[in-house]
């Protein structure tokens, strides 16, 4: 039990319905945590947790409407801890995700006990980080701004250059300079390229 002698109540956000499922279950075996909710997507991950004001949220990162880095920037100050479970063993995805607030970084490929004992730990205000991805977090800065980011990632699904400059309320010419700007940085010779090269490196 918490400190308070009240269960630890946690949010999941994971948009893979089997394994969504799985965490749901494994949760329920703790006699000191229960899952108040759960989402598929990080859209549905900060409704409920303004919904249900939850201690912890688990969340993937790569999930539909919004990653759960966005949602974990989001619901920064928020009093919900955050920890991310992912199969991307990515220091660049683990660095954006501690810059945004995230408390946690696990590997879905880690001992299922694990996430319990992180809970935990987390509830308790300490973090729980793989210690060699940490190092390696912190080698290669990421290049990309914000901006840059969001335009090559949409760019990379297939959206058009004048369909990202209405969702994101830019100019067109915007929108090409930054996808320029993000190829330079990566080195590479296309939108295509740099978006391959920023997704190996966790930068997308």
């Amino acid at each position: 039990m918490s400190e308070t002698g009240q269960k630890i109540r946690v949010v999941l956000a994971e948009d893979q319905e089997m394994l969504l499922g799985a965490l749901a279950a494994l949760l329920a075996m703790e006699n000191d945590i229960t899952v108040v909710a759960q989402t598929r997507t990080g859209r549905q991950a900060i409704d409920a947790v303004r919904a249900h004001r939850p201690d912890v949220l688990i969340a993937d990162i790569e999930m539909p409407e919004m990653t759960g880095i966005d949602a974990a920037r989001a619901l920064k100050g928020s009093g919900t801890r955050v920890i991310m479970v992912t199969t991307f063993a990515r220091p660049g995805y683990l660095r954006r995700a501690m810059e945004a607030g995230a408390s946690g970084y696990l590997l879905k490929a880690r001992p299922a006990r694990e996430l319990a004992d992180a809970v935990r730990r987390i509830h308790r205000g300490l973090r729980v980080i793989d210690p060699e991805l940490a190092s390696e977090a912190w080698a290669e800065p990421d290049p990309l701004t914000e901006r840059e980011r969001q335009v090559l990632r949409l760019s990379a699904e297939g959206v058009s250059t004048a369909d990202i400059a209405r969702q994101l309320h830019l100019s067109a010419g915007t929108v090409r300079n930054y996808l320029s700007d993000a190829i330079d940085k990566l080195g590479a010779s296309n939108r295509i390229e740099a978006a391959r090269t920023a997704r190996e490196k966790g930068w997308l």
